[in-house]
């Protein structure tokens, strides 16, 4: 952190509680356009909106409420419905999602609801709350039951990483398509040819997707397309377990392990350490996400950085302007963006290791 950066903070613990403009010196940025942040404006960068974002949780501001009724700013009741086999994954969405409704006067209401157990159920229980809106993440956002009950309760809402979101609705997602083909060619760059690929929960659109983009980089890149190299997986890490085993009992097992998220692919090298293959030298494994578990293994993992976390900020941010335009009877269409992702390179991915016979020919011994 500069220098500048600690004495802001200083000077916002001086005087007490931090205000609006200890937020903006810390952010680097006017009053103002922290003032379009708080409020959901559509004109702001979405770096300045994390760099906002950012400097509200270190100062731990809180907005004064009566200056913001005064300003007409009235609570959004915003529902958060959620079942995520992943705890890695939620817990990035939690921390966008809190820290975003923090900054645009979000009362957020939360329900656990298990995919294709009693949906309906928990939807409904969950808008009886007098919601303005509802965010969906995967996989909840693929759920017909779901999306069914929100429609009848006329209410907007916003699906994450959701493959085909109906025009009505709002979305925040990446493609995945592009981003299992594009680390799919990466690990055929780096002269991988048979690589395996476990797939993620079938209750996901974004698995299928995942898997076409693996599938269609190795038709282009003519690797190895053998049906045992890809094997089910249910975006936990227990599968994980599980698909790796099956793929390093292959007769001839893979150099390279894709697992379509870093779960799985923790699990993968679980596996790896004990049957005793070095990671990467005997075996490559990548996963999908980015999440905090990516760093918390050993090595670390090259995965493909989803940002879930500035996903639920602008889902957040997305409700709330469409809340705000229909309390002022003004046109509201649902926004469906496309964020962008990264392949970020660790420890777990390297070329393949040529192995040097175990003992020489006996023409060669003979020279």
């Amino acid at each position: 952190m500069s220098k500048v950066t600690l004495d802001s903070i200083r000077e916002a613990m001086e005087h007490g509680k931090p205000t609006m403009v200890d937020v903006a010196k810390l952010a680097g940025v006017s009053a103002m356009t922290v003032s379009r942040v708080m409020n959901g404006k559509t004109l702001v960068r979405e770096s300045t909106r994390r760099k906002v974002a950012d400097a509200v949780a270190a100062l731990n501001y809180t907005p004064n409420q009566e200056a913001r009724n005064l300003a007409g700013s009235k609570p959004i009741r915003v529902g958060f419905l959620y079942s995520n086999p992943s705890a890695a994954y939620l817990s990035e969405f939690l921390v966008g999602l809190l820290n975003q409704s923090g900054l645009n006067n979000v009362q957020l209401f939360v329900e656990k609801c298990e995919a294709g157990n009693h949906e309906t159920e928990h939807t409904q229980r969950l808008i009886d709350n007098g919601l303005d809106g509802v965010i969906l993440p995967p996989p909840l956002c693929d759920s017909e039951a779901v999306l069914g009950c929100v429609e009848r309760a006329g209410i907007p809402a916003v699906v994450v990483a959701c493959g085909s979101p109906a025009p009505g609705l709002g979305a925040v997602s990446i493609d995945d398509y592009d981003a299992a083909h594009y680390m799919t060619r990466h690990l055929i760059a780096l002269g991988h040819q048979r690589i395996g690929f476990i797939v993620g929960h079938p209750n996901q659109s974004a698995s299928a997707r995942r898997l076409d983009g693996y599938r269609a980089a190795i038709a282009e890149m003519n690797a190895d397309a053998a049906d045992e190299l890809v094997v089910q997986g249910m975006f936990t890490y227990r599968s994980g377990l599980d698909a790796a085993e099956q793929l390093l009992a292959l007769a001839e097992r893979p150099t390279a392990i894709f697992a379509s998220n870093d779960d799985m692919a923790a699990a993968t090298v679980a596996v790896a350490h004990r049957l005793a293959l070095d990671v990467p030298g005997d075996l490559t494994v990548t996963g999908f996400d980015d999440t905090a578990l990516a760093t918390t293994i050993w090595p670390e993992l090259t995965t493909v950085r989803q940002p879930i976390a500035e996903m639920a900020r602008e889902a957040v941010q997305a409700l709330v302007r469409r809340v705000r335009a229909m309390r002022e009877e003004e046109p509201a269409e649902p926004e469906q963006t496309r964020m962008d992702f990264v392949l970020v390179r660790r420890q777990s991915d390297a070329a393949p290791r040529v192995r040097p016979p175990a003992r020489l020919p006996a023409a060669a011994r003979t020279l």
